[in-house]
């Protein structure tokens, strides 16, 4: 193992959900690699947001909780230069083996990634008052 692979390792931490033979190798992606890098990342992901609402979203703040809730979907979802950069933000924490295995399926794997981080946003949406 390369001295990149085993810092990525070591940051990420263990596996978070279950994992076992009966698991589909997205299920297992999902687990050992996609839910350690959302929540190391997601101090970065909240600022990322409240970059976001500033720069295209100036109404947000003054919205309901849930046409906040839906401007979050819709950010990560629709806005695909900012999804991109969601994407960008993960990504770059995979190991070239994770890397290889994410390439084979990556529009499965795109669909749950962002589904988990629109609902880690959505669950947070406190954070997102007004400064």
């Amino acid at each position: 193992m390369n001295s990149r692979t085993v810092i990525l390792n070591e940051l990420r931490g263990e596996t978070i959900g279950s994992v076992s033979t009966n698991s589909s190798s997205e299920e297992q992606f999902q687990n050992q690699v996609l839910r350690p890098i959302l929540k190391l990342q997601n101090d970065l992901f909240i600022a990322s947001f409240k970059n976001y609402i500033l720069k295209n979203k100036k109404d947000f703040y003054n919205q309901s909780l849930d046409k906040k809730a839906v401007q979050i979907e819709n950010a990560v979802q629709k806005d695909s230069k900012y999804r991109n950069t969601l994407k960008g933000m993960v990504v770059g924490w995979f190991t070239i083996e994770e890397y290889a295995a994410y390439i084979q399926n990556s529009s499965n794997l795109n669909k749950r990634m962002m589904s988990m981080l629109v609902e880690r946003l959505k669950s947070q949406i406190q954070l997102f008052e007004q400064p």
